[in-house]
């Protein structure tokens, strides 16, 4: 049984196999997809599918994933509760009689839960990720390059504000010296060398890159 309709901005799609779900599953699961954007407004697109595998023997049979679509990728989230789970959190007896007095439903609504509680926190880590590259990248100014001494492995850069400093092949990431030309824009971190400011970290700029942070040239 499939359900491709929901509460949420981003297409949603709900799979059950050998499931038999109450009426309001799909109600709580919608409820549960619609909280996600609280973590990360830029979802794409959501499939949840919850299976019971036809042989379990024991414990929450429900299993449980999550596929989010957002932009750069796919995260994946995978929930298989078992008894030995259960059993650290409650302690081997405790847990037993936990399973047993247990209804299906009330299994079922925690499997969901905790599965869209997992999600969430794995969106939290994805965005967290993303404003670190976005910063990352902002906190480095672009330059040009002017001086290129491919036999002897540096060149010469014209910062934002006009100064040309130094930079060792070294100091190239991605080992792309080889590949750098008089006149191409890169970003840049600028430290304190042994004779003055020199540049580390030295990255082609991408169109990205180029639109946030237009380069400066020197004062005529």
């Amino acid at each position: 049984m499939e359900n491709t309709n929901g509460m949420t901005n981003f297409p949603l799609q709900i799979t059950f196999r050998h499931v038999k779900a109450p009426p309001d599953t799909e109600l709580w699961i919608r409820s549960e997809a619609a909280k996600l954007e609280a973590f990360y407004p830029r979802i794409m697109g959501c499939r949840v599918a919850i299976e019971s595998p036809q042989h379990h023997r024991e414990g929450n049979p429900y299993h449980v994933r999550i596929d989010l679509t957002v932009p750069g990728g796919e995260l994946v989230i995978k929930h298989e509760p078992s008894l030995k789970t259960g059993a650290r959190q409650l302690g081997e007896p405790a847990v037993k009689k936990h399973l047993e007095t247990r209804s299906p439903h009330k299994n079922l609504h925690q499997a969901v839960h905790d599965a869209f509680n997992a999600a969430g926190r794995r969106l939290q880590d994805y965005a967290r990720h993303q404003r670190g590259d976005v910063k990352h990248r902002e906190s480095q100014p672009l330059a040009k390059i002017t001086q290129l001494f491919p036999d002897k492995g540096y060149g010469f850069l014209l910062t934002p504000d006009g100064r040309e400093i130094y930079f060792h092949k070294d100091s190239v990431v991605h080992h792309a010296f080889s590949r750098l030309k008089v006149g191409m824009t890169v970003s840049f971190a600028e430290e304190q060398g042994e004779k003055g400011p020199q540049a580390s970290t030295v990255r082609i700029a991408t169109k990205q890159d180029r639109g946030q942070q237009p380069t400066q040239q020197p004062a005529a």
